[in-house]
């Protein structure tokens, strides 16, 4: 249903009103509130469900919805913050120049393959102009909480300063954080950079190399395999 049709009930329910018409309580048609939803316990379901979102103004220009992918019981999980116009293409998260670092970072310090851990981003349609407003990201942020509740992941990577405030509704730089052991509910939260944003600043990928190395003791501290 789109925005004209909704927008033309409504007009007509007001009416029926207007001249005695008398029914429930009136229905927020138009509102973009998914947190009172029952979203599927599957992460196939949850997926389709996504695929099939059209409650912003990103559902518009899309070509593809880039859900997440990985293990979906892993105990890491990667979040990024919206999808490029390659992913918007593909469907694929973090392919490209980004997606080739980000493996390599995965495998070449904490030596596990990439399909081992699970990635994901908040929001789930590309960008309209480079960023995202709070009403998109409190959108898919339903999702993404959803995606986190059922990988269930023990440790969380922030991937960039959007990542990191979009997750935790704050409104910090990253540099303030970067590196640091959090709590995320009864996950360890750890942000670092961006992969696109290493590709501009090559010299902070010491700084990212010695995040990766927290990430990969941690892993061993807790005594599992992902």
């Amino acid at each position: 249903m789109t925005k004209l049709v909704k927008y033309q009930l409504l007009h007509h329910l007001n009416y029926l009103q207007s001249i005695g018409y008398k029914y429930h309580k009136s229905l927020d048609l138009i509102s973009t509130n998914i947190n009172s939803i029952n979203l599927p316990n599957n992460i196939d379901a949850l997926e389709k469900s996504v695929s099939h979102c059209y409650l912003c103004e990103l559902s518009k220009s899309r070509k593809n919805t880039v859900f997440g992918e990985g293990n979906k019981n892993s105990k890491l999980m990667f979040i990024g913050d919206f999808p490029t116009s390659l992913e918007d293409e593909t469907g694929k998260i973090f392919v490209g120049r980004t997606g080739e670092l980000l493996t390599k970072m995965i495998e070449n310090v904490l030596n596990i393959k990439r399909e081992d851990v699970y990635i994901a981003n908040v929001i789930k349609c590309k960008s309209l102009n480079g960023g995202v407003s709070h009403t998109e990201v409190e959108l898919c942020k339903s999702y993404l909480t959803k995606q986190i509740e059922l990988v269930n992941p023990s440790i969380i990577v922030t991937l960039g300063e959007n990542a990191y405030n979009y997750l935790t509704d704050e409104e910090v730089n990253l540099l303030k954080v970067r590196g640091q052991t959090l709590n995320y509910g009864n996950k360890t939260l750890v942000p670092t950079f961006h992969p696109s944003f290493l590709l501009r600043n090559p010299s902070s990928k010491k700084e990212a190399y010695v995040d990766m190395l927290k990430i990969k003791n941690l892993m061993e501290s807790l005594n599992w395999n992902i």
